[in-house]
């Protein structure tokens, strides 16, 4: 016949003990991951602070804070505490906020391209430029009939749909231009011989059906070379950081 199991009856002090015990136990474990105390202080600033939409400054904080604590002082202990964080306390014209490391803000940094409209005359001036490069400022209001002013070829080198080639050799030097791989690419077009010659802009209704007999329109040239009326631009020599480094130049 099987053994039968013993039964032990536990003394009424021993479960005691041992109650005792296990609630000991469970409370020393409970304050060894607790977190450690902070101040009222810096934790009621730090609740006013992450919930303000724009930076508070010190009276402001002092009227939600009871009368007994030091504000400043206790910014600058919160200050302190955050100086290593990712989110700082920093004070701005007087005022105070929480903003974002200034080693992390890469992490927040954000591109976007913003569409620009081209003015009539950006667009006119890309337009002889494409057709009868490579073409001086000078030659580009020849064409157009009207002064331009400096920004219209401003705006269209921040775009980078054209480039200075070179230099006319003619008194003045002038700088020529010429338009770039940006320019084909933008416009979807394999070689500049793709843009569309006269009959194509009369028919599109860009050009007067009342054009003079000996109006044409040149054939764009692909050739990046410099002309023989042309000279290399030198490193420098164009205001503004405007010229190509040096390995960009033709020869």
């Amino acid at each position: 016949m099987a053994a039968l199991a013993e039964r032990r009856v536990i003394p009424h002090d021993e479960l005691k003990s041992r109650s005792k015990r296990k609630a000991e136990g469970a409370a020393e474990s409970e304050e060894a991951v607790a977190p450690a105390a902070r101040p009222e202080d810096l934790r009621l600033l730090e609740a006013l602070l992450f919930a303000a939409a724009e930076p508070l400054d010190e009276k402001t904080l002092a009227a939600r804070l009871p009368a007994e604590f030091d504000v400043r002082a206790s910014l600058r202990a919160l200050q302190i505490e955050y100086a290593a964080r990712g989110v700082n306390l920093v004070r701005i014209a007087g005022k105070w906020t929480f903003r974002t490391a200034n080693d992390l803000s890469w992490l927040l940094t954000k591109e976007a391209i913003v569409p620009k409209k081209l003015s009539r005359a950006a667009i006119e001036t890309l337009s002889v430029i494409a057709y009868h490069q490579p073409v001086t400022r000078v030659e580009v209001e020849e064409i157009r009939g009207v002064v331009m002013s400096k920004g219209t070829f401003d705006v269209l080198m921040e775009t980078g749909w054209i480039r200075p080639r070179g230099r006319r050799k003619t008194p003045g030097r002038p700088i020529t231009y010429g338009t770039t791989e940006a320019f084909l690419s933008h416009f979807g077009l394999e070689a500049l011989g793709d843009l569309p010659g006269l009959e194509e802009l009369k028919g599109s209704g860009l050009l007067d059906g009342r054009l003079p007999p000996s109006f044409n329109i040149p054939a764009p040239s692909d050739d990046p070379a410099l002309r023989d009326d042309e000279d290399p631009l030198e490193p420098g020599d164009l205001d503004l950081g405007l010229a190509p480094p040096p390995e960009r130049i033709e020869e």
